[in-house]
């Protein structure tokens, strides 16, 4: 039996450890038995043969993305390649482009008082994603976001309102997952760095919400 392939593309703003981050999704998926390609720049997504890849992940913040390279990988993940990722580099990729977003499901906006303690609650217990996972506090930048209300959430968070009082109370989601076609895309806003995946259940989020969205 062939082994899944993988294609994670690292860049963007450095402040988000792309490449340390892309390093630790990689050693995540070979032990989980796929063939890795890592590249470090965008022009990966004009691969005429880009859904060969079972599963595409971005690993890139506050960057841009040429028509063609954005045009092929919509159809590579609307033929059925998955798509995962997280945090900014995922949902602040490319600013610019709302075709992208629409895929995504979401896009960061806001992260109130930087660096905060905040919770993280799960909601779908019974999804083999969050499965055995419990509420766990987190100690990171807790994401505002405009999301699509077709996503199905699996985690949440809820802002106090300490920075600003119109959003106390404000549930949002954390992870999700979706359909975009054939392809299918999940999303966990935590990771801000790589030290991030030191957190168990964050890591596992990511892990198997990677596997599920691999083809």
């Amino acid at each position: 039996m062939s082994k899944k392939t993988a294609l994670i593309v690292w860049g963007g703003w450095e402040g988000h450890t792309p490449e340390a981050s892309a390093n630790v999704m990689k050693s995540t998926l070979e032990a989980a038995g796929f063939d890795v390609t890592l590249d470090a720049s965008t022009e990966a997504f004009a691969d005429p043969n880009l859904g060969r890849f079972d599963l595409i992940m971005p690993v890139i913040t506050m960057s841009t993305i040429e028509k063609e390279e954005l045009t092929n990988l919509l159809a590579a993940v609307r033929a059925g390649s998955g798509l995962a990722g997280f945090h900014g580099t995922m949902c602040d990729s490319f600013r610019n482009e709302p075709d992208y977003q629409f895929m995504t499901g979401g896009q960061w906006v806001a992260h109130p008082g930087d660096i905060i303690d905040y919770t993280i609650q799960i909601v779908k217990t019974d999804d083999p994603i969050t499965a055995g996972l419990s509420d766990f506090a987190y100690h990171s930048e807790q994401y505002y976001m405009h999301i699509d209300p077709s996503i199905e959430v699996l985690a949440t968070t809820t802002f106090d309102g300490s920075r600003f009082d119109e959003i106390d109370g404000v549930t949002m989601p954390v992870a999700w997952k979706r359909r975009f076609g054939k392809g299918r895309v999940f999303y966990s806003a935590l990771g801000h760095i790589a030290d991030e995946f030191n957190v168990p259940e964050m890591k596992t989020l990511m892990e198997r919400g990677a596997l599920w969205a691999a083809r």
